[in-house]
């Protein structure tokens, strides 16, 4: 098994650099409203349908965007061989399996066929914010262990960003099959501590794979202070992903 060190200076520099990259382009968030690129919708902090939480009774538009997960919980690696074709697939093991998780570990999500948005859950913690992440395309795509996550105020960068846990380990993507979502809980002040009030983050769904003009800018229905923020690792659910903070 192979194991994946995170690099903080790195993603701290990645995601200083899409924090300032989004400032500048944040976008409508109506419901159906510009989008910030082709095919992707803007969103707002809203509630998502959840098997672990029910919705917060908060309104918003659907947003586009890009993220960081683990194969945990989703399936193990196929025999070699399998999920390995060019993207045509024939649905048979060992001929390009479109629907496969070996198929995603070589083949990443592009940003035009996700939707990305930020919401609130009831049954969670008051700091906690749940990122989804949701496949529109036909075919299986990988993403990152987590989203990078960054913080704005009033149109300004906060300096701030969510930190992910370390010394990850496991298969080399998180498996997205067409239609699923992912979900990456975001504890905005883990500790409770006095800080500046977030009105906005920007996320980029997979930092290893996307460029930060990929990213999307979205509105806070609740902002929050945000103090030394913890971002989860993507899993089938909220509370799952909490978890691993």
């Amino acid at each position: 098994m192979r194991t994946y060190r995170i690099r903080t200076t790195a993603l701290a520099a990645a995601t200083a650099g899409l924090a300032l990259a989004l400032t500048a382009c944040g976008g409508s968030d109506t419901a159906g409203g510009a989008a910030t690129k082709p095919g992707a919708s803007k969103g707002a902090d809203q509630p998502a349908s959840s098997p672990a939480a029910s919705p917060a009774g908060e309104g918003g538009s659907s947003a586009p965007a890009a993220g960081k997960g683990t194969g945990s919980g989703t399936g193990t690696p196929a025999k070699a061989g399998s999920g390995t074709g060019s993207g045509s697939g024939s649905g048979a093991k060992g001929t390009g399996d479109t629907a496969d998780d070996s198929y995603a570990y070589t083949h990443p999500c592009s940003a035009k066929n996700l939707t990305v948005k930020v919401t609130s859950q009831q049954g969670l913690p008051a700091t906690v914010r749940v990122i989804t992440v949701t496949n529109n395309g036909s075919t299986t795509c990988g993403l990152d262990y987590f989203p990078t996550v960054g913080f704005s105020a009033k149109g300004a960068t906060l300096g701030v960003q969510a930190t992910a846990p370390e010394g990850l380990g496991g298969a080399p993507a998180y498996p997205m099959r067409p239609g699923a979502t992912a979900y990456a809980a975001l504890d905005l002040n883990p500790s409770a501590g006095d800080g500046p009030v977030a009105d906005e983050v920007s996320i980029l769904a997979d930092r290893e794979h996307m460029p930060n003009a990929d990213g999307v800018s979205l509105p806070l229905a609740k902002p929050g202070s945000v103090v030394k923020p913890k971002i989860g690792l993507y899993r089938t659910g909220a509370r799952e992903s909490l978890s691993t903070i």
